[in-house]
C-alpha cells in the first residue's frame, strides 16, 4: 500500500483575506488592510497555477469552490479533516469560530463516494471544551514509519493526538518549537515535512537541545535524510511542503516558488534526488493566510474496496 496520496482535495477561494480570528496565534500571517476583490483575484490566480502544476505532474486534484464568504481560510481544508488508507475519515476541532464553518457535508459526501469514511472519527465536539487539534496542520503523519509528529501549541494539543494516534496505529512524537521571536509555532506543518525517505525540519526552532537531538535522531533512525532549515527558511515556507504520488508512480514534492528559491543549492539537489519538484508562486496566500503549499492540499487516501454505505451509525468519538 502506497504511503503517498495520488489524489488531493483543494478549495478555490471566492473571498480571500487575512483571517482576523487567527492573527493572534498564526505569526506567519502578515496583516494588511483587506483589499477585497483584488486580493481574492490574486489568490485565485495563485490557486489555479498551483492546481495546474500539480495536475501536470500527474497528481489528481479535486477542486471545490468556497461556498461561504465568512470562511477566509477555506482554502486550507487539510485542517478540518484527514483521510487514511484504511478508510478512516477524521474530523478535527478548530480553534477559530469561523474556521469551524469550513466543515461541509458535500465534501464529506464526496469523500465517502471515494470509499473514505467507513469509520468516521469526529473530534469536533472538543471545540466546546477548548481543546483543538487542527488536522494535518497540527499533525505531520509519517505514513511510512507510522509516526504522528506534533509541535505543541494552543491549536495543536497532545491530549487529543494520543488517543487518535493509538486508534490509527501510529506512535506519537511531541515537541516544542518557537519562531525567531520566541513565539510558539502554531502548526507543525510550517516547520516540518516528512516524505517516504526524507524530512525537512527547522531544528533551530526546537530550543531544547535534548529535544532537538531526539527529533533528529528519531527521523534518522526511521531512514530519513534530514534537511535542516533555518528560521529564515521556515519563514519562507520551506517547511510547508508535501510529498505526493505522481502519475508515473514517482514521488512529487510540491511547494511554493518562494520556498524553492529559499532552499540552498545543496538542499535543492538533495530534495530533487528524492522526487520531482513542483512549485508555483503562492506569495499572496502565504502572506495573508499564513499557510502555503502543504496547507492548501488535503490528501485523499482511498481504500481498495470502496464502501458506499451511509455515515449513520459509524461515527466514533475519541475522548481527550
Amino acid at each position: 500500500m502506497s504511503t503517498l496520496a495520488t489524489q488531493v482535495l483543494m478549495v478555490r477561494p471566492s473571498r480571500f483575506l487575512a483571517n482576523p480570528q487567527t492573527l493572534g496565534s498564526n505569526h506567519f500571517q502578515q496583516p494588511v488592510p483587506d483589499a477585497g476583490a483584488h486580493h481574492t483575484l490574486l489568490a485565485q490566480q495563485a490557486f489555479d497555477g498551483y492546481v495546474a502544476a500539480l495536475r501536470a505532474a500527474g497528481v489528481r486534484v479535486q477542486v471545490f469552490a468556497q461556498t461561504r464568504p465568512d470562511t477566509p481560510d477555506a482554502l486550507f481544508p487539510n485542517n478540518w479533516f484527514s483521510t487514511h488508507a484504511d478508510g478512516t475519515l477524521v474530523l478535527y476541532p478548530m480553534a477559530a469560530a469561523n474556521r469551524r464553518l469550513e466543515r461541509r457535508d458535500d465534501i464529506v459526501a464526496w469523500l465517502q463516494q471515494q470509499g473514505v469514511g467507513r469509520t468516521l472519527l469526529d473530534l469536533s465536539a472538543h471545540e466546546q471544551h477548548g481543546q483543538y487539534l487542527e488536522g494535518t496542520g497540527a499533525i505531520v503523519f509519517d505514513h511510512a514509519a507510522r509516526r504522528a509528529w506534533l509541535c505543541r501549541s494552543g491549536r495543536s494539543q497532545p491530549a487529543l493526538l494520543q488517543p487518535l494516534a493509538a486508534r490509527l496505529g501510529y506512535r506519537c512524537e511531541v515537541f516544542d518549537a518557537v519562531d525567531a521571536a520566541g513565539r510558539a509555532i502554531y502548526h507543525s506543518n510550517v516547520m516540518m515535512a516528512i516524505g517516504p525517505d526524507f524530512a525537512v525540519v527547522c531544528l533551530p526552532a526546537i530550543a531544547d537541545v535534548g529535544e532537538r537531538q531526539r527529533v533528529r535522531s528519531r527521523l534518522r533512525r526511521d531512514g530519513k535524510t534530514v534537511i535542516s532549515i533555518s528560521q529564515a527558511q521556515m519563514a519562507s515556507f520551506c517547511g510547508n511542503i508535501i510529498a505526493l504520488r505522481g502519475g508515473d508512480g514517482g514521488t512529487v514534492i510540491a511547494m511554493s516558488s518562494r520556498a524553492w528559491a529559499a532552499f540552498t543549492s545543496a538542499q535543492q539537489a538533495t530534495l530533487a534526488a528524492h522526487g520531482r519538484i513542483v512549485h508555483a508562486p503562492l506569495d499572496i496566500i502565504e502572506d495573508l493566510g499564513g499557510g502555503g503549499a502543504r496547507c492548501m492540499v488535503a490528501e485523499v487516501f482511498s481504500p481498495d474496496a470502496p464502501a458506499h454505505c451511509s455515515a449513520a451509525g459509524r461515527a466514533v468519538a475519541i475522548a481527550g
